[in-house]
């Protein structure tokens, strides 16, 4: 099996790609894996391993047509994580977020086409559905993405499922609920609060902290992504969810427990605009058809991941350091 990963350098994508790599999934003990990367900010090389026999890493664009069709030639199937993916940056500035997940999409889609790859597997957000008050999304509702970033992600879904439509290439998309673990950027949440008390710097809690968020391990993200690439009907939609949900001021607190802090570590700032209040999607279809569900409790998962933070200060003070949004903002 030869699967090529897009943005396999960042958080999700580099789970993905040691797991594959140390045969994590069935079937995968002898995976080979090109790992594509732009290595913008979000991007971390030391994420990868550095010299696995296995493993191939190229320094480039989604959107570069000629090293697209180059590097698909004799691969199986493609997983495609790569995305601008920081509400607060596209809120500045969209036009980056509109290429990388509109045209890069159109790139690869074309690209695996003309190269006859079979499968293909792109990876979405649940926040192209909107904000919604009640019960969770499915499949089938309506998109309402309310960001230019959920706004260019969903119009990327769209691209991605023409393509199946139109040129029977086998692509699935996948849309998944918040992901925490280990090698998340700071810019995010929950390492950017965990980092921050290890420095010993409040944490810039948006508006009264009562927006919800569904909360899903990095392996069990994955792992779901995985078994859609293998098992996933393609054209279809499948949401990976079945998390913790918390407010974020309840995660916050969580956060501070785990830190040995308290509530005086927290400082309010304006409310994001255009700030979603509540995110929840429905996986039964996911369960149901492939029978896939969470395995990492959300305690446990949270806990683990504040220790690595606490285990690794070079990997992310080093990523800090480089990184500054500008306004103290963070991705949910």
């Amino acid at each position: 099996m030869r699967v090529l990963v897009t943005g396999a350098a960042g958080f999700i994508g580099s789970h993905y790609v040691r797991t594959l790599l140390d045969g994590g999934y069935p079937g995968t003990e002898h995976a080979r894996v090109t790992a594509l990367d732009l290595l913008t900010y979000a991007g971390n090389r030391d994420n990868l391993p550095a010299s696995h026999p296995r493993l191939e890493f190229v320094h480039g664009d989604v959107c570069d047509q000629p090293l697209l069709r180059e590097l698909l030639l004799g691969h199986d199937a493609v997983v495609h994580f790569a995305a601008e993916s920081h509400v607060d940056r596209s809120l500045r500035s969209g036009a980056d977020f509109v290429r990388t997940n509109v045209t890069g999409v159109l790139s690869l889609m074309e690209a695996c086409r003309s190269t006859g790859v079979p499968r293909v597997v792109h990876v979405s957000t649940d926040e192209v559905y909107g904000s919604i008050t009640h019960g969770s999304w499915t499949e089938e509702s309506r998109l309402d993405p309310r960001s230019p970033y959920s706004s260019s992600k969903a119009a990327g879904d769209l691209v991605a499922l023409s393509y199946w439509h139109s040129h029977k290439v086998e692509v699935s998309v996948t849309r998944g609920v918040n992901t925490y673990g280990p090698h998340q950027h700071p810019e995010k949440l929950i390492p950017r609060f965990v980092t921050n008390l290890m420095d010993g710097t409040p944490l810039p809690l948006y508006g009264d902290g009562r927006n919800i968020r569904e909360w899903m391990h990095v392996a069990d993200h994955c792992a779901a992504v995985h078994r859609v690439l293998s098992d996933g009907r393609p054209g279809e939609i499948y949401n990976i969810a079945e998390g913790t949900s918390l407010t974020n001021l309840a995660l916050t607190e969580r956060l501070l427990a785990l830190c040995g802090a308290d509530a005086s570590m927290i400082r309010r700032v304006p409310d994001r605009k255009g700030h979603d209040l509540r995110y929840a999607l429905d996986s039964t279809k996911l369960r149901a058809e492939l029978g896939h569900g969470p395995r990492v409790p959300f305690d446990r998962g949270l806990a683990d991941t504040v220790d690595w933070y606490r285990d690794n200060p070079d990997w992310w003070k080093r990523t800090k350091q480089e990184y500054d949004d500008g306004e103290g903002g963070y991705g949910t």
